[in-house]
């Protein structure tokens, strides 16, 4: 018998697997980490503006009470401490911007945004406003009529910002 060889090479390795260009999993992964770390942290954000909100508007229905249960406030202090009070809890809950420069009827007009019958425009919210340019100083019924109001306008702003 005759043996004739075959010509053999030896086995080769293919070559190791390159790091460049990735996978097409690995660039999936590059574009979606950036939107997924903006929208957790919008996500963040709100979670904890939410948490700021309520929690100004919890410490505002405190501090109403306290204005309304202090019976060595006149009536004038009471009407300060008022106004005071609704313009931060206003601050805290809207957009500083469209908030802190309303004066006069665009003032009352933000505070009636979300009650019926305007009672800040056209009701004893008027106080907010007239009350230093008057010669009396405003009546106990109708701080007690403003504080209910701001008790109502506090409900209202729990109700849209939760």
């Amino acid at each position: 018998m005759l043996t004739t060889q075959l010509p053999l090479r030896d086995i080769h390795l293919p070559e190791a697997i390159s790091w460049w260009p990735p996978a097409i999993g690995w660039w999936l992964l590059a574009a979606l980490l950036p939107v997924l770390i903006l929208l957790a942290y919008r996500f963040y954000k709100r979670l904890n503006r939410n948490n700021v909100v309520k929690k100004a508007l919890k410490i505002a229905r405190k501090h109403l009470a306290s204005i309304e249960g202090d019976p060595n406030m006149s009536s004038m202090q009471k009407l300060c401490e008022l106004s005071i009070l609704v313009r931060r809890v206003a601050i805290s809950v809207a957009p500083r911007s469209e908030v802190a420069g309303l004066t006069g009827s665009a003032w009352l007009a933000f505070l009636d945004n979300g009650l019926k019958d305007a009672p800040f425009s056209e009701g004893v919210g008027r106080l907010l406003v007239d009350a230093p340019y008057r010669k009396t100083p405003p009546t106990e019924p109708e701080i007690s009529d403003l504080i209910n109001l701001c008790r109502d306008w506090l409900k209202n702003c729990t109700r849209q910002k939760t």
